[in-house]
C-alpha cells in the first residue's frame, strides 16, 4: 500500500458536547492517520473518548475543531447528503449488537447498503450472496436472524459491512456478545479480510487479548491519544492466509435460541438499518453519545 493516500486523516481534531448547559470536551486535539490495510485496535478506559473518535472516523459525527479527511474529502466541507454518500462508499460498520433487520433474510440484510447506491435488485442479490459465501454463509442466504446463532449473525453483519467494498471497516466491540470460541472465529475472519481485501480494520475494544492481535494499538485517555504504537508482531498462527476464495470461520460453540443469539446474547433484530446507512443505532443520540457521557461506559 506504499504511496497510497491515507484512508482517514485527523489533524488536531476536537469534539465538545453541550450536556445540560455544560461543555464537555470528549476529544481534545487528536491527530492520527489510518492507512489502507492498517489493522488498528483503539483502546482506553471508560470516558477516554475512543467511541467519540470512532463516530468521527466513520463520518457519524463532525469535529468541533481541527481537520478530518475521510476518503480524501474534508468532512467539514460536506453537506449531509454528501456525508451519507461518503459513508456508504468508504466506511463499513460492524456493531456489537449486530443490528440486523429481524424479519429479513441474510441475503437481503447484506444487500441493504446497495439499495442506497441504486444497484438493481438482481445485482444486489448476486453481490450479497457472493459476500455471504466469502464469510462461509453461502448456505444460509434465506435464513432470518432468529434462525442463526450469534456468531452467524455477526458474520452476516460483516458481510453487509463489506458488500460495498469500503476502504475502512470500523468494528465496535465486534466480539462483545459472543462466547470466546465464536469470538475468536470472528476475529480471524476480520483479520483475513483485512489481509486479502486490503480494507483497513479499526476496532474499538475493552478486551486486551483482542487488542493484542492488532498490528497497531492506539491508546486514549481523557480525550487525547496517549500512545500510538506498532506492535510489529506476526498475525496469530490460527489465521490461514492461503484461503483466497471462501473465508470459513470456526464452527460456533453457542446453541441457537429462539432469538437466534445464544444464551445471554441480545437479538440481532434491533436497529437493522444502522449498518447499512451508517446511521447511529436508535439508542444513541448523536448529540449525546451514550458511551461518552460523564460516567458512561465508553
Amino acid at each position: 500500500m506504499t504511496g497510497a493516500p491515507p484512508a482517514i486523516e485527523a489533524v488536531d481534531v476536537s469534539r465538545t458536547y453541550q450536556l445540560d448547559g455544560v461543555s464537555v470536551e470528549a476529544l481534545r486535539g487528536v491527530s492520527l492517520v489510518v492507512q489502507p490495510g492498517d489493522y488498528v485496535a483503539l483502546v482506553g478506559p471508560s470516558g477516554s473518548g475512543k467511541s467519540t473518535l470512532m463516530h468521527l472516523l466513520g463520518g457519524l459525527d463532525r469535529p468541533t475543531g481541527g481537520r478530518l479527511v475521510i476518503g480524501g474529502r474534508d468532512v467539514n466541507a460536506l453537506a449531509p447528503p454528501e456525508m451519507a454518500t461518503l459513508r456508504n462508499e468508504t466506511i463499513g460498520f460492524v456493531f456489537q449488537a449486530f443490528h440486523l433487520l429481524p424479519r429479513t433474510s441474510a441475503v437481503e440484510n447484506v444487500a441493504l447498503p446497495l439499495v442506497y447506491r441504486g444497484v438493481p435488485a438482481r445485482q444486489r442479490r448476486e453481490r450479497a450472496a457472493a459476500m455471504l459465501g466469502r464469510v462461509g454463509l453461502g448456505h444460509r442466504l434465506d435464513h432470518r436472524p432468529n434462525q442463526m446463532s450469534g456468531g452467524e449473525q455477526q458474520r452476516v453483519a460483516i458481510a453487509r459491512a463489506l458488500v460495498t467494498e469500503p476502504t475502512v471497516l470500523l468494528a465496535d466491540e465486534p466480539t462483545g456478545n459472543l462466547d470466546s470460541v465464536t469470538g475468536t472465529a470472528v476475529l480471524e475472519l476480520l483479520e483475513q479480510l483485512n489481509v486479502e481485501s486490503g480494507v483497513a480494520l479499526v476496532m474499538v475494544t475493552h478486551d486486551q487479548e483482542v487488542a493484542a492481535r492488532a498490528q497497531r494499538r492506539i491508546t486514549m485517555r481523557d480525550g487525547v491519544v496517549v500512545a500510538d504504537s506498532d506492535t510489529k508482531h506476526d498475525r496469530p498462527p490460527s489465521v490461514d492466509h492461503g484461503r483466497p476464495a471462501t473465508l470459513v470461520a470456526a464452527p460456533s460453540a453457542e446453541p441457537r435460541s429462539a432469538s437466534g443469539s445464544g444464551p445471554g446474547h441480545p437479538s440481532g433484530g434491533s436497529g437493522g438499518a444502522a449498518g447499512a446507512t451508517g446511521r447511529l443505532p436508535r439508542e444513541v443520540d448523536p448529540g449525546r453519545p451514550e458511551v461518552e457521557r460523564p460516567g458512561g461506559a465508553a
